[in-house]
């Protein structure tokens, strides 16, 4: 049998919808990995995959039910709703792709200024860094934004040396060694971003396969070839 015959297209359907439940998941995943990932810059944007794959997975489910039970109408919502959810895709990973670089450093330096010094004292202690810049090194007021937590803890920074920095929790720290913040938090957000942008972007175009084949699907119904 040709695959433009009835039971061939309702079984590529069944078994593309089970995909998008995969999909679904690694959307999701991928994303939400993104937001943690970069520690204190939440990226709305990359949320939207993360919604993506929620609503992929509940059309998925619909799809599954309207092609088991060849019903017209459940197919036509689940096309309708398909497409929609490519559309969104689209492009919100096309927009995750395209953010420049000054864009990603307004949202990590956005990031670092509404973080407390419990969230800031985790990123320096992860990337091994001290301060979010160099401008902001002997900023250690947490009462000013741009501040950071003492880099005394940060092992790069002080094992085995007597800088000022790793002495005291108020010390200047001019002369530490460790490296600012800025361009591991970039990276972090630069990595969420492409992998984010990348996976939804290739995905969504699996989405019109699945609309393609849906209208298939209900012409044959609608004559009666089921």
């Amino acid at each position: 049998m040709s695959c433009g015959g009835f039971t061939c297209s309702k079984n590529s359907l069944i078994a593309l919808n089970i995909m998008y439940i995969v999909v679904g998941f690694v959307l999701i995943s991928v994303a939400a990995y993104g937001q943690t990932s970069n520690l204190v810059a939440s990226i709305s944007i990359i949320g939207g995959i993360v919604a993506c794959g929620i609503f992929l997975l509940l059309v998925a489910m619909l799809g599954l039910l309207g092609a088991v039970r060849h019903n017209q109408v459940l197919l036509f919502f689940y096309m309708v709703l398909l497409f929609l959810i490519f559309l969104i895709q689209f492009s919100i990973a096309c927009a995750c792709l395209a953010m420049s670089e000054e864009q990603q450093k307004r949202i990590t330096k956005a990031g670092w200024r509404n973080a407390n010094d419990k969230l800031k004292t985790r990123v320096q202690e992860y990337f091994e860094c001290c301060s979010y810049d160099h401008e902001s090194r002997n900023e250690t007021n947490s009462s000013v934004q741009m501040s950071h937590p003492p880099c005394k803890n940060i092992k790069a920074c002080c094992d085995g040396r007597g800088l000022d920095c790793c002495v005291s929790n108020l010390a200047n720290v001019t002369d530490c060694n460790c490296n600012p913040c800025e361009s591991y938090l970039q990276d972090a957000v630069d990595s969420a971003l492409s992998g984010s942008g990348g996976i939804g972007l290739f995905f969504s175009f699996t989405e019109i396969i699945g609309v393609a084949i849906t209208y298939q699907y209900r012409q044959l119904l609608r004559n009666g070839l089921a």
